[in-house]
């Protein structure tokens, strides 16, 4: 299955296969799907329109997450949360507390009840960065959650989607992969990447020109998409067309 152009994937390979969890414990990541991220109109960094690869994400997340609840997989949300007033340069502000741009789209709500579901709210783009917190205020002594989510399931595998494939996913899953390689995640061996289940967003070149926006910030969604794919496996993750039981 190809995700770029031809030419792009002549060059930069990418492959994606089924994948199965099979007996070994197994959580979800669902990285960023928010309103302000995915939500027509909900924010600056959301779709201006429809987007149909968004969609697909969304739809494939809603299923693979009931599986999981099914199956009594742990998952967890990562939800983009800012606090008003505070830069993250060199996006405009976005996903502020209080403005619901944080907050899972419609389709996905029902996991903030689900007890399965460990939602963590972070304000950076890189999640496992996000997920760093002090265990005692002013003593520097910090630990990690998402660390601390994959130690207490024990978990073997990760599989990751969400939203966008080239910045929160690719961080999180490029540094999940060094801290397996380090022993931060000993149980950790497996980080997929569920590709129908992950999207960015789409800004031609022109579109950005037009908006006097500097040409690095084009962002065609096609490509980029590839691309992100394409570091991620290149890095070490499993790349995956679909799910399997």
């Amino acid at each position: 299955m190809t995700h770029g152009t031809p030419a792009l994937q002549d060059q930069l390979p990418v492959a994606t296969s089924s994948w199965s969890p099979g007996d070994r414990p197994t959580g979800l990541v669902i990285v960023d799907a928010v309103h302000g991220f995915c939500t027509v109109g909900a924010g600056p960094l959301a779709p201006a329109s429809p987007n149909a690869q968004v969609a697909r994400m969304v739809g494939e997340i809603d299923r693979l997450a009931r599986r999981f609840v099914a199956a009594g997989r742990p998952i967890m949300a990562l939800l983009d949360t800012h606090e008003p007033g505070k830069a993250e340069p060199p996006y405009p502000p976005h996903c502020e507390r209080g403005t619901g741009q944080e907050n899972l789209v419609d389709e996905l709500a029902w996991l903030e009840s689900e007890i399965l579901t460990t939602l963590l709210r972070k304000d950076c783009i890189n999640g496992f960065i996000g997920a760093v917190e002090a265990a005692h205020p002013g003593h520097g002594v910090s630990h990690n959650r998402m660390a601390d989510w994959v130690a207490l399931h024990r978990l073997h595998s990760v599989v990751v989607t969400g939203i966008c494939t080239d910045i929160c996913v690719l961080d999180l899953v490029v540094t999940l992969l060094s801290a397996r390689n380090h022993g931060l995640v000993p149980t950790l061996r497996d980080i997929v990447v569920l590709e129908p289940a992950c999207a960015t967003y789409d800004m031609p070149l022109e579109t950005a020109r037009s908006l006097g926006l500097p040409d690095t910030a084009a962002h065609p969604q096609a490509l980029t998409h590839h691309l992100g794919l394409y570091v991620m496996a290149s890095r070490g993750a499993i790349l995956a067309s679909a799910i399997e039981e």
